[in-house]
């Protein structure tokens, strides 16, 4: 008999659970707005049942955009310990979500530790860890045995896992046909590529959708639709194979929703500025206004050491024109593992587009923190500008590198500072300068 209700199933029954109070709570919702649209499943609460440490957030319709750090080892760097700083410097700028991508050897002992302490949620690529936790080939591995994996990863208290369901054989002849000029840039698009090319078989997430359905709900575990054929550069954008696997994603949804699983939907990728409001509206109309998860977009392929820029830069106008859920971007991509300073860099950057776009979309009080930061400033009250900023800590060393003489000014305009003029001016007061010698 069942005794637990995953968050979708418990909303379509009229149930509100703890998780959408505390959600409604953060979100200045009413609960029964929240109710329903994770009913419809317009908002997911990525939230495992098994996921005891965490601190229940919402992803999509009317919600603030919301921000995911990816880490993990890799074979070239395999130091659980910097992995962990890692977290606790992610969970202490505001990220709401961590995935382990983690693609070497047994990661399990480090993903429990994870779960363990984290209030985030914890997304995972189960992909990545198959053949590491399998010690198969990649051709010997079964469909029973990626099964396996994700259900090894369900019952370790992961809320959320990206599966790329949608590279079906229809999307790969569209992808053959449609030349690109990068390819797969999916790692794990990519190895399901080549297990379905190698193999011969359909891809087994998409064959056996339903069994994958079923475990999922099991744990309450949030389907990522994998964006497997997201366009790596930016002349592969909004191409056929793009676009076809994009129409598989829009089905699938519906094929979760109607098993009480929640979804969120991944999307592009590398793409010019002008293509990127299209394609959020594009995703909303096709996956049946999905919550929307992207990781960029990256809007040049010039800048290496930069892409936290180039990142934000897409991220801002994808989350103005409907995109939920950014998955950041460091510094360091494209070149190595990001070591501590790149996920500050990283972290902060999606954290101003994000917020750059819950302003533009108007989320319920967005622009309260902006209005306190004005009002601080108004006053030259440096210690309450501290408080509001994303990174008081960067803030103040500026300040403090350079000491102004004057008080209540900084070292650029000195006595000359407007908003200090202009307070001079309103309270009845002289402005007068040092005469010249």
């Amino acid at each position: 008999m069942q005794t637990y209700y995953t968050q979708m199933e418990a909303a379509k029954k009229g149930v509100v659970t703890p998780e959408m109070k505390l959600v409604a709570e953060k979100e200045h919702l009413s609960v029964e707005a929240l109710r329903e649209r994770v009913a419809r499943g317009t908002v997911a609460i990525p939230c495992n049942r098994l996921h005891k440490s965490i601190s229940a957030e919402g992803i999509g319709e009317g919600l603030r955009t919301k921000i995911n750090v990816n880490l993990g080892i890799s074979g070239d760097c395999k130091d659980y310990t910097l992995e962990m700083q890692k977290v606790d410097m992610a969970l202490r700028f505001g990220a709401e979500a961590i995935m382990d991508l983690s693609n070497y050897g047994k990661t399990n002992t480090f993903r429990q530790a994870l779960v363990e302490k984290s209030p985030a949620m914890i997304g995972t690529v189960p992909m990545y860890d198959a053949i590491g936790y399998l010690e198969k080939d990649l051709r010997d591995i079964t469909a029973s045995d990626f099964l396996r994996v994700v259900r090894a990863h369900a019952e370790e208290g992961v809320d959320f896992m990206t599966i790329h369901a949608g590279i079906n054989r229809r999307a790969v002849e569209a992808l053959k046909r449609d030349k690109r000029r990068m390819n797969i840039v999916s790692r794990g698009g990519s190895l399901l590529f080549a297990w379905m090319e190698m193999t011969g078989n359909e891809n087994p997430f998409y064959e056996h959708y339903d069994e994958l359905l079923d475990l999922l709900r099991e744990y309450d575990v949030t389907i990522s639709l994998g964006d497997a054929l997201r366009p790596g550069c930016l002349d592969d954008s909004t191409d056929g194979g793009q676009i076809a696997e994009l129409v598989e994603l829009g089905a699938l949804t519906e094929r979760a929703w109607a098993k009480d699983v929640q979804v969120l939907v991944e999307g592009p990728g590398h793409m010019a500025m002008n293509e990127i409001q299209a394609n959020m509206k594009l995703q909303k109309r096709l996956c049946h206004n999905a919550p929307f998860y992207v990781l960029g977009p990256i809007v040049t392929d010039i800048a290496p050491g930069y892409d936290h820029i180039t990142s934000a830069i897409g991220g801002a106008i994808a989350a103005a024109s409907g995109a939920d859920f950014l998955c950041y971007v460091t510094p360091a991509e494209h070149l190595r593992l990001p070591d501590l300073s790149d996920v500050k860099e990283g972290v902060i950057a999606s954290r101003i587009a994000a917020h750059a776009a819950d302003i533009a979309k108007g989320i319920p009080h967005a622009t309260d923190v902006d209005n306190a930061m004005a009002d601080a400033r108004r006053k030259l009250d440096w210690e309450a500008m501290f408080a509001c900023a994303l990174d008081p800590e960067k803030a103040r060393a500026y300040y403090e590198s350079v000491p102004p003489t004057e008080k209540h000014t900084c070292s650029m305009c000195g006595k000359m500072c407007a908003v200090r003029t202009t307070n001079r001016i309103l309270n009845g007061e002289c402005v007068e300068f040092e005469p010249k010698t």
